[in-house]
């Protein structure tokens, strides 16, 4: 059965979460190592306050992981908060665990009293559409077309 945790709850798993998110959007940002990311990602060790990364375990083993943070579009200082860094292991894939991380990531800014997300998505428009997100924009962003999207809360 897949678990939702918060980060903090499980940190042995934030190398694994560093990695993937380094492997997956790294060479999107000049200079990025994996030791960055790994001590970025020691700032989201909160329970009830943003930055913050949710886990997705199966057996006690990590599978995916989905972040809020209050800033992940450096062209976009107007937005804030974001869904960010929504990711599953490719054996886990189209299993729902993605929906889950993402409503998992919706309920936690909900408790936070927040009322808007954003998120942008190079090609997972229609996942998110899917799950009620809406197009606000398209734009370019760290060289890929992109889209901007939002979800009342």
């Amino acid at each position: 059965m897949v678990t939702i945790s918060n980060l903090v709850d499980c940190p042995q798993h934030l190398p694994q979460v560093a990695s993937w998110i380094f492997n997956e959007w790294g060479n999107l940002i000049q200079g990025l190592t994996l030791n960055a990311v790994e001590a970025k990602l020691q700032t989201h060790l909160n329970l009830d306050s943003i930055p913050l990364t949710l886990v997705a375990s199966f057996d006690g083993m990590p599978v995916g992981t989905a972040s809020l943070v209050y800033q992940d579009m450096s062209s976009r200082p107007d937005l804030t908060p974001w869904l960010a860094s929504v990711y599953v292991a490719f054996e886990y894939r189209n299993q729902g665990i993605g929906s889950r991380l993402v409503k998992a990531a919706e309920e936690t800014a909900k408790g936070f009293r927040i009322s808007q997300l954003y998120l942008f998505t190079p090609d997972k428009e229609r996942f998110y559409t899917w799950l009620g997100w809406s197009v606000i924009d398209t734009t370019e962003y760290r060289n890929q077309q992109v889209v901007i999207m939002t979800k009342m809360l």
